[in-house]
C-alpha cells in the first residue's frame, strides 16, 4: 500500500494542470479509490482532495510570481473556470489573494510534495477476526453529526442521551445477529474523512435480513460481504480512536486485505458505569486486495 500510495502522489505531480482521474489510477493499481482515499487521509493527516488543491495552490503562486501571464490565463491552466474562482481558492491556501503575492512576492504556504515511508512499529499486537457475514440490518435510531477524530463527539452524546432507556432496552432484546450488543454506526462517509464532514450516525443493533423491522426505527441495510472485527479495551474513547488509526497505520499496509465501502460499526461489548473504560470491537467492511 505504501507503493501505491507514492505511485499516486506521483501521478497528482503530473496532473496538477489537468483533471486527475483517481478511480482509473487505482484500479491500475491493483486497488480502488475508496481505500486510497481512506488511507491517503489516516496516514497524511490531510484529504486527498485537500493535498491535490494545496499542491496545485502552490505550483500557482510560483507561476504568479515567476511568471508574465494574466490571472485568467493561469486560472484556467489550473482548472479553474474564472479568476474570482481561482482568487479563492488560492487566498484559502495561502491566506492572501494572488494579486499581493504577484505585487509582494508572497507570503506563500508551500504543500511539499509528499512521500510515504514505512515504519517498522507494530510492537503491539493486533486482536483481529475475520469473518464473512451474511446481508443484515442496522436498525435503531439514526441522526446526521460532524465527523470528529479526537475526543468524545458531543453531538453523538446528545442523540444518545434522548433516546430513553426503555428504549435500549427494546433494542437489545430486537438484535439477533453479528455484529452483536448495542452498536455506533457510521455510514455515508466523506469519501475523503474530513475533519467536520458530515456522516449518518445510527445508534441501534444488528438483524438478520429476514427480520421485520418495526415502522419507527430507521434501517441501513448492509449486503453480504467480508468483515475484520479490532478488540480494544481500555480508556474510552482513547483506545477505541488508536485502534482506529491503527488499521491504516499498521494493519492494512501488512495485510492482504484492503476497505470496501460500507458502514464503520463498533460494538460496545462491555464497559464501565461511567463510560471511562470500555471493551470495543470495531467491525470493517473490507476484501481481499489486489496487492495480496
Amino acid at each position: 500500500m505504501i507503493a501505491v500510495l507514492n505511485r499516486v502522489v506521483d501521478l497528482i505531480e503530473e496532473h496538477l494542470t489537468d483533471e486527475f482521474d483517481l478511480a482509473t489510477a487505482a484500479a491500475r493499481l491493483g486497488t480502488t479509490e475508496y481505500h486510497v482515499r481512506r488511507m491517503f487521509s489516516s496516514l497524511a493527516g490531510i484529504p486527498l482532495s485537500e493535498y491535490i488543491r494545496r499542491r496545485r495552490m502552490t505550483i500557482a503562486g510560483a507561476v504568479l510570481i515567476s511568471g508574465n501571464d494574466d490571472l485568467l490565463t493561469i486560472a484556467v491552466r489550473f482548472g479553474y473556470g474564472s479568476t474570482e474562482a481561482f482568487g479563492r481558492a488560492f487566498r484559502a491556501v495561502h491566506g492572501v489573494g494572488p494579486g499581493e503575492v504577484r505585487r509582494d512576492g508572497g507570503p506563500l504556504r508551500t504543500q511539499p510534495h509528499l512521500r510515504f515511508h514505512l515504519t517498522v512499529e507494530g510492537s503491539t499486537p493486533m486482536d483481529v477476526r475475520i469473518l464473512e457475514l451474511p446481508a443484515f440490518r442496522l436498525i435503531g435510531h439514526a441522526t446526521r453529526v460532524p465527523l470528529i477524530y479526537v475526543g468524545e463527539n458531543p453531538h453523538i452524546k446528545t442523540h444518545v442521551a434522548a433516546i430513553p432507556e426503555e428504549e435500549h432496552l427494546r433494542l437489545k432484546g430486537l438484535g439477533n445477529t453479528e455484529p452483536a450488543g448495542m452498536l455506533a454506526v457510521s455510514d455515508d462517509l466523506d469519501p475523503d474523512r474530513s475533519e467536520g464532514s458530515e456522516l449518518t450516525y445510527l445508534h441501534g443493533v444488528a438483524v438478520d435480513a429476514a427480520t421485520d423491522v418495526p415502522p419507527d426505527l430507521d434501517v441501513i441495510n448492509v449486503p453480504a460481504g467480508r468483515w475484520a472485527a479490532f478488540r480494544s479495551s481500555g480508556d474510552y474513547p482513547a483506545t477505541l480512536q488508536i485502534t482506529w488509526a491503527a488499521t491504516a497505520t499498521e494493519w492494512f499496509p501488512s495485510n492482504p486485505w484492503r476497505l470496501r465501502p460500507g458502514p464503520e460499526i463498533v460494538a460496545v461489548l462491555d464497559r464501565a458505569t461511567d463510560f471511562s473504560t470500555a471493551t470495543c470491537d470495531l467491525w470493517l467492511p473490507i476484501e481481499q486486495s489486489g496487492q495480496g
